[in-house]
């Protein structure tokens, strides 16, 4: 082996050793970035973790108020129905079957209408009882009409009256 072959060996040697550490160094770049990188996918997935929990914890929540909102519902629809019986008690002339309604609006206007319905109803009642009005006390007394009866027939009504 001469010198001039060692000379480029050497170069060689010295041209891969260079190599080898420029990719030392890409390595030693990109073995960082995975490290940060990695660093942040377990920051993400912490965040994750917590939404995912946060997630449960209003699932729950909108469970539980789904439940009481049902629950004051029904409440509304037993408190509406209780004033519905109170209000037929104190009305009794009102008919029940038109005082209807789920809540206690709607039952006040089904009141106002049953209302208006027995007014006009009774109103209608009283003009056709003052239409047919008979009025009070006896009658004027007249001589019975004698025009129709017979001659014997009259004999017998006078002895009639004559106490005979």
């Amino acid at each position: 082996m001469n010198d001039e072959e060692l000379q480029e060996l050497q170069d060689e040697l010295s041209a891969a050793r260079a190599e080898l550490d420029r990719l030392q160094g890409i390595a030693a770049d990109r073995e960082a970035r995975a490290a940060h990188l990695e660093g942040e996918l377990a920051q993400v997935r912490e965040e994750l973790s917590g939404a995912r929990e946060q997630a449960s914890a209003a699932g729950g929540q909108a469970d539980e108020l789904r439940a009481q909102s049902e629950a004051l519902a029904t409440q509304v629809q037993s408190s509406a129905q209780r004033y519905r019986e109170l209000l037929l008690q104190h009305s009794p002339e009102l008919p029940g079957d038109l005082i209807t309604g789920e809540s206690v609006a709607e039952i006040d206007a089904a009141l106002e209408r049953a209302r208006e319905t027995v007014s006009k109803v009774r109103g209608h009642l009283e003009s056709h009882a003052q239409a047919t009005r008979v009025p009070v006390g006896a009658p004027v007394r007249s001589a019975a009409d004698l025009s129709s009866l017979s001659a014997q027939e009259k004999i017998q009504l006078g002895l009639q009256q004559k106490g005979g």
